[in-house]
């Protein structure tokens, strides 16, 4: 009867076909790139407005009704995993730029907005949006918000928080907020950068704030081939102690480049066992200076093969490989698991020397794919799921590289959040301590226990529940009276 009553409060806020409650219907949102991992959501909603989304959540606090928001579903740590019996806000008709002021290099979105048209609606006042994810083409700001997205050219710019400055959001209770401001010099608490990479645990962003930047003068993209991966790693290690701090470093393996050759035909010198793509990026005098620097240094570290772009179109070439990787994977292996931990830059060589004795024992292939000159590793586990057993071998090796990483000092995920998959995985890189603070925060921002529950923290528990009945959360045992 409670569903019933919550459907039927809902179809006096969505008309029908912005609300989907058949089995059929809800298929598309089971899921999101962390495929492994599926669950039926009791309704999902399509808002068009800012109230509907307000209103939306409102209903929920005032039901206890779990919500989950949702953009175009890429996470790949089932952040955007619906709670059975629970309610999916999928934001992608809210897409709108709502502003961009050139002499301010500020563009207002809404959550929904896709990464890349902010850069091409910057592009014509030679601006650009920065963090640029490799699901670009397709991910929201709304998700590069909720897990602090970063890509390839992170490196020299930062995550998505260093390029938000203000966040329109709704909160867990339905209290509509205003953190930050347009100005980039803020005084105060942080809040914007406490919502950011919060992964839908405090409420929905409406609208973003976003820093543009001024698009390079000049470029100077190098690719080169490698004989085995630890050189490659060792590359990186030296560029990066030259001083230099180029605006991307990049690293794929014989796997990971087989896929890319399969899929765009990208070009990578045949025979590689890695390849590195480094970019400068600057004024032509900046670029001038620094590209010997950096060709000198290619040339020392024992490359086979070194190719320099000459124009746009070969630029273009060298990245097109590197931006498939990822689903051009899915050419080699019906499943994979794409993990995301960080180790100290100059320990890289050693960390994928590590993974490739770790992949052998477990009789598994591993395709890397990752932003060198962060240590942010992306190791693609490839296993058959029709397989019995072979998800739990992926997975166990998944574990086994996020250990590898909290052992070096680094950490279990560089930009593609906790999720569902890494929460068993907090204990191990914070105190008891730290995950006590960080479970305050989250019930202070959302004590009634409904914005994306069951994510982040290992024993996911909600505070005391007080109205009779049998919350949802509790029949699948994610939360406990206590």
């Amino acid at each position: 009867m409670a569903d019933t009553n919550f459907i039927d409060a809902l179809a006096r806020i969505f008309p029908a076909d912005r609300l989907l409650t058949r089995p059929g219907e809800l298929i598309p949102f089971e899921s999101d790139g962390l495929t492994m991992f599926r669950a039926q959501p009791l309704a999902v909603v399509i808002p068009q407005t800012q109230d509907e989304v307000v209103a939306a959540v409102r209903l929920c606090h005032e039901m206890r009704v779990p919500f989950v928001a949702r953009g175009s579903g890429t996470s790949l740590s089932g952040g955007s995993l619906p709670i059975e019996h629970g309610l999916v806000i999928t934001l992608n008709r809210m897409d709108k730029i709502l502003s961009l002021d050139p002499d301010q290099r500020l563009a207002v979105v809404e959550p929904g907005a896709v990464n890349l048209h902010i850069s091409h609606a910057a592009a014509p006042h030679g601006l650009y949006y920065s963090p640029d994810p490799s699901s670009q083409q397709i991910c929201t700001i709304g998700g590069n918000v909720a897990f602090n997205s970063g890509g390839a050219h992170c490196l020299r710019h930062g995550m998505t928080s260093n390029h938000v400055i203000a966040i329109k959001a709704v909160m867990a209770d339905g209290e509509v907020v205003e953190l930050g401001s347009s100005s980039l010099d803020q005084t105060g608490p942080d809040e914007v950068g406490l919502f950011v990479g919060s992964e839908g645990l405090f409420g929905i962003a409406l609208e973003i704030t976003l820093r543009l930047l001024p698009k390079p003068e000049c470029l100077h993209t190098v690719l080169a081939g490698y004989e085995t991966l630890e050189q490659a790693g060792n590359a990186v290690a030296q560029i990066v102690a030259s001083g230099l701090l180029p605006g991307a470093m990049e690293i794929m393996d014989a796997l990971a480049i087989q896929a890319a050759e399969a899929a765009v035909s990208a070009g990578y010198p045949e025979g590689a066992s890695a390849v590195m793509i480094v970019e400068l990026e600057g004024t032509a005098e900046e670029i001038e200076s620094q590209k010997a620097r950096l060709d000198g240094l290619v040339a020392d570290s024992g490359a086979m093969e070194v190719r320099v772009a000459q124009d746009a179109d070969q630029r273009a070439a060298i990245w097109r490989g590197r931006k498939s990787a990822f689903s051009a994977v899915g050419r080699l292996s019906p499943d994979f698991i794409v993990q995301d931990g960080v180790v100290p830059r100059n320990r890289l060589g050693e960390a994928l020397a590590r993974i490739d004795k770790l992949s052998a024992a477990r009789g598994l292939r591993v395709a890397n794919v990752f932003h060198a000159g962060d240590g942010n590793l992306h190791p693609l586990i490839l296993f058959n799921g029709s397989e019995k057993g072979a998800l739990e071998k992926a997975e166990a090796l998944a574990g086994e590289i996020l250990d590898m990483c909290i052992e070096m000092g680094g950490s279990i995920t560089g930009e593609h959040g906790i999720g569902l998959e890494k929460r068993d995985h907090m204990p191990g890189m914070f105190t008891p301590h730290d995950l006590d603070t960080l479970k305050r925060i989250r019930n202070e921002m959302d004590p009634g226990y409904i914005a994306n529950p069951g994510k982040m923290f290992p024993d996911s528990q909600a505070p005391s529940l007080t109205q009779v009945g049998l919350h949802p959360l509790e029949k699948q045992g994610i939360i406990s009276r206590e």
